[in-house]
């Protein structure tokens, strides 16, 4: 049992949920939708990574879960758009660079976890 308590928020349970998106924006109309589904992610807890690349971490596979549907409810009528799921140890292999230094990960923010 014991066990179980401290496994809960390990680095291969634990999960990232990335969003990729490329909207349209050429009309007033487009640039509405792409900003209301970017305005979804933020109001989700995402966080931008890059322009067109927002992050989440999820204590759980059952929690990025909820997550990845919510983005699904709110896709846009048009444009390309890719969730993907890895856990925080896959995370944590990243190598970041701005020009050609090597830049450390950010830490994320603490959660709090209810239940």
């Amino acid at each position: 049992m014991k066990s179980d308590r401290f496994s809960r928020l390990n680095q291969y349970r634990s999960m990232w949920v990335l969003v990729f998106f490329d909207l349209p924006t050429e009309t007033a109309t487009d640039r509405k939708r792409a900003t209301k589904f970017r305005k979804n992610l933020l109001d989700d807890g995402f966080t931008m990574f890059q322009f067109s690349i927002y992050m989440r971490f999820c204590a759980s596979r059952e929690n990025a879960e909820v997550h990845t549907k919510r983005v699904k409810k709110s896709l846009p009528e048009y444009g390309k758009v890719g969730v993907m799921q890895i856990t925080d140890k896959q995370f944590g292999m990243m190598q970041l660079f701005y020009g050609q230094k090597p830049t450390e990960l950010e830490k994320p923010s603490q959660q709090l976890e209810l239940f």
